[in-house]
């Protein structure tokens, strides 16, 4: 099922250079605006921002807009862009003022909003969605950065399980969900403090772990450079890690690990 929703993406790329070479052989554009679009689908310049369109040809997903420190306007006009070429868009780090602003200038968009990420929903069953992502955090001080991986793993047109607040203070939590665990492909495990929930979830299962430390901690957490260093350091082997905070990184490296399962 998760080939149907692959081919039914590289149909969406193949039908707009289609229908864009159609229009030129009906003489629906001149040679010069037929050069300037398909110039377009490798990237656009607007000045602030140059729109990776080639990213859906090379990676199969579109490039995705980090909303720090871009003004609504800018997000507005970037989005905009990605929706000519893809029917995915994703924001992360931004906020409900950018959302109020998107929903009411692109109308024709089905947008959400949580934990500060703005996105389009897959226009997709959720039993064509392929299973085998999990994510887990910690503590509910995680779970900002637990959506914005599993919200990344999902627009990646997967099935993502969730078990949230099993973090190794107790640890019965944890060992509780073990089977479910154990049926999965990839885990990405999120954790704060010092760190540990990664290397524990890597001695239970046979699959790739994907440690993701938070900066949630008190002091000596030093926002994250603990957690951090906990994970580089796990005896547990098959656990790799991300920056600290970077839900998103470690979402998308699932979901890639979940592509390639059969």
């Amino acid at each position: 099922m998760h080939n149907n929703r692959d081919t039914g993406m590289n149909n969406h790329i193949n039908n707009i250079i289609e229908g864009l070479m159609k229009n030129y052989r009906g003489g629906g554009v001149s040679d010069k605006d037929f050069l300037e679009q398909i110039k377009d689908l490798y990237f656009e310049d607007i000045g602030f921002a140059k729109i990776d369109h080639h990213r859906l040809l090379r990676r199969n997903f579109p490039e995705v807009v980090y909303g720090t420190n871009k003004t609504p306007e800018q997000i507005l006009e970037i989005s905009k862009k990605i929706l000519k070429f893809s029917s995915v868009l994703m924001i992360t780090r931004t906020n409900e003022q950018v959302f109020k602003l998107l929903k009411k200038k692109l109308k024709d968009t089905v947008l959400r909003y949580f934990y500060g990420i703005i996105y389009t929903p897959l226009k997709v069953p959720e039993d064509e969605l392929k299973e085998g992502v999990t994510v887990i955090c910690a503590g509910t001080s995680d779970i900002n950065i637990a959506e914005e991986a599993a919200i990344t793993a999902y627009l990646m047109s997967n099935k993502v399980s969730k078990i949230y607040d099993v973090g190794v203070a107790g640890i019965h939590r944890l060992i509780s969900f073990k089977d479910q665990l154990k049926k999965s492909n990839v885990i990405v495990a999120v954790a704060g403090m010092e760190g540990a929930l990664p290397g524990v979830v890597g001695a239970m299962v046979d699959c790739p772990v994907i440690g993701v430390p938070t900066s949630v901690g008190y002091g000596a957490n030093l926002g994250g450079i603990s957690a951090l260093l906990t994970m580089l350091n796990s005896c547990s082997p098959g656990v790799s890690v991300v920056n600290i905070d970077n839900g998103f990184g470690a979402g998308y490296t699932a979901g890639i690990i979940n592509r390639s399962k059969k």
